[in-house]
């Protein structure tokens, strides 16, 4: 039995390395889709029927699909989700295939037999996770609940401060308020936000609930002596001002179709 252990252990630390490395390269995908009006119903029933399992075809993992639940954040016109590919050439070979796949294309002609769905082209995102964020948990929660997806947006050369504060205190701070931790990644292209935003979703009891905790947060001790003590290092806000611009807030509700519920 210990010899038997020994070899378990030993070929743990042989492979652990190369695990290590194979999930380094995996990458997420956020991709925001707005319709033309009343054809979000259209695409959901696009996704829901084709479009998911095509996903999953050509080696895409579906992680999230949310809609947003206010109108002025595109309710009835807006669907964001999100991928995981293996790597950024990954996803563009699957997404090449997909393309072609005529499945896809019989699916697509047929559901914009009525008028063509989108306004404007996606927009696409790729991602990276923080260190500190948590494995994302692709499952349904015990009880219906909202989403959160929060943007960041730092000075230049004040992410690296952001993620440290996030890091040491503001995700622990989110659980002690009742939030949920789902994700936090950061952009890998320039000219999408790489070195000055960070992305992360939460998930809240309510819309209700999310706004409450939010609000015992920040007058929490712990936080506001954080927050003082990484802008006094840093030489100001670690966001961009005015606060309005620097952090933008979308609550979600999952589709039916979300593996996260």
């Amino acid at each position: 039995m210990k010899r038997l252990t020994f070899l378990a252990l030993a070929l743990g630390s042989l492979f652990a390395p190369l695990i290590h490395a194979a999930d380094a390269g995996r990458v997420y995908e956020l991709r925001i889709y707005t319709c033309n009006e009343g054809k979000l119903d259209a695409l959901l029933a696009r996704f829901r029927d084709h479009t998911c399992k095509l996903f999953e075809k050509h080696g895409m993992i579906n992680v999230g699909y949310w809609v947003p639940v206010d109108k002025e954040n595109g309710s009835d016109t807006t669907l964001i989700y999100v991928l995981e590919h293996k790597s950024r050439e990954a996803a563009k070979e699957s997404f090449k295939a997909f393309g072609a796949d005529p499945e896809w294309q019989a699916a697509r002609k047929a559901s914009e037999e009525a008028g063509k769905i989108l306004a404007k082209a996606p927009e696409s995102i790729f991602m990276t996770p923080t260190d500190y964020s948590p494995p994302v948990a692709i499952a349904k929660g015990s009880k219906p609940r909202v989403f959160e997806m929060r943007t960041y947006t730092t000075p230049a050369g004040k992410i690296d401060a952001l993620n440290a504060r996030f890091r040491d205190h503001t995700v622990k701070l989110f659980t002690k308020h009742g939030m949920t931790n789902l994700a936090y990644w950061t952009p890998t292209d320039a000219d999408k936000g790489a070195g000055t935003k960070l992305i992360y979703i939460l998930a809240h009891d309510s819309k209700e609930a999310g706004l409450a905790s939010f609000a015992a947060f920040r007058t929490d001790a712990d936080w506001i002596k954080a927050k003082a003590a990484s802008e006094a290092a840093n030489g100001g806000s670690l966001t961009i001002e005015p606060l309005s611009e620097g952090v933008k807030s979308i609550y979600m509700k999952a589709t039916d179709f979300s593996p996260i519920q």
